[in-house]
């Protein structure tokens, strides 16, 4: 190996394309840092940082799974050592919140939102567990939030019009609530109550015949709020503002907001597994991807990505992944939690 040295770890373990890993090495060979490459199989990708113990790549635009990272001094490899690379199920998309899974059949729904006002052909989308992509619904201007009751129904807001649609097995979309703001963020809690955030700064309830009514305040957020329940039954809301150094705000069921972590940049769509650890699409200490967080508010990184706006959990541990154009998927084998009742 010619004194190349060794690569003693990748973080984080899992990547979607365009993603900074951090590679801890030994010993390698920096004396040239023209003749130095970081290869994903045999694919280059982007050095953005150089040292003999720790290098900063970008994951080049490479085929998904366990793909082999070896780091080139003079022509010399080390021994490779394995990341999960995201496979990309679909792209030309604009997603602006989590994807959603279908607790009956596990297909992935996500939508092509749109720029506010856009009208678009198609605005919903459904993958299912082959990857084929099928056309579902363009009844639903700017749709955000994508949800699942607890019989199987699902909802989607629309911030254009401030409104959820419930679709039925027909694919026909039909208005069950109104008056909700600039409605984006959607979740239901154990007892199968339904939450809206409008994302001016109101979370609204709404009962099982679309009535709303206002139920906590938060800080307006300048894109979206996105919402999830944790195993506390208390609803966990993001919303990124102008500052780098935001929060996830957290309301118990009597409507208190406190702050149950800060510090994360632009954080977006969240999921919590059945453990109790939530996952956010944000960045954090200068980092950007998926961010697991730990009930006792310990944060780390173990997804790689950029423009990274949401995720799901599968009932078999996949981990679905959008972008603001594309969605992938990760075996991560974390299971999320399960539906209301």
């Amino acid at each position: 190996m010619g004194g190349v040295g060794k690569i003693v770890n990748i973080d984080p373990s899992y990547a979607t394309p365009g993603g900074e890993i951090v590679i801890d090495c030994t010993d390698f060979d920096t004396t040239s840092p023209s003749q130095c490459s970081v290869l994903f199989g045999d694919t280059p990708g982007q050095i953005v940082a150089l040292g003999p113990r720790r290098v900063l790549a970008q994951v080049p635009d490479t085929k998904g799974g366990e793909v082999a990272v070896t780091l080139q001094s003079k022509g010399n490899l080390t021994e490779p050592a394995p990341l999960a690379v995201a496979k990309k199920l679909a792209g030309d998309l604009h997603p602006v919140a989590n994807p959603a899974f279908d607790p009956d059949d596990g297909a992935l729904f996500v939508t092509r939102s749109g720029s506010r006002g856009e009208e678009l052909p198609v605005t919903l989308f459904r993958i299912d567990i082959s990857g084929d992509v099928s056309e579902y619904s363009g009844d639903i201007p700017n749709p955000t939030g994508i949800a699942f009751g607890r019989d199987g129904e699902m909802f989607v807001t629309s911030r254009l019009e401030g409104v959820v649609y419930k679709l039925n097995p027909f694919k026909e979309a039909a208005v069950f609530a109104r008056n909700l703001g600039i409605a984006t963020g959607i979740a239901f809690d154990r007892r199968g109550v339904m939450y809206v955030g409008d994302r001016t700064g109101t979370i609204f309830k709404v009962n099982g015949i679309g009535e709303e009514r206002a139920w906590a305040q938060i800080e307006p957020s300048v894109s979206a709020f996105h919402l999830a329940f944790g195993p506390d039954d208390s609803l966990y809301v993001t919303g990124p503002t102008v500052t780098s150094f935001d929060s996830i705000c957290r309301i118990n069921p009597e409507g208190k907001v406190d702050v149950f972590f800060k510090g994360l940049g632009r954080p977006q769509g969240l999921a919590f597994d059945r453990e109790g650890n939530l996952y956010v699409a944000a960045a954090l200490r200068g980092r950007r991807g998926i961010v697991r967080i730990t009930p006792g508010g310990e944060g780390k990184l173990i997804v790689a990505g950029i423009n990274l706006i949401g995720l799901a959990f599968s009932a078999t541990g996949e981990m679905a992944v959008v972008s603001i154009d594309s969605v992938y998927s990760l075996p991560t084998q974390i299971r999320g939690t399960l539906l209301p009742g």
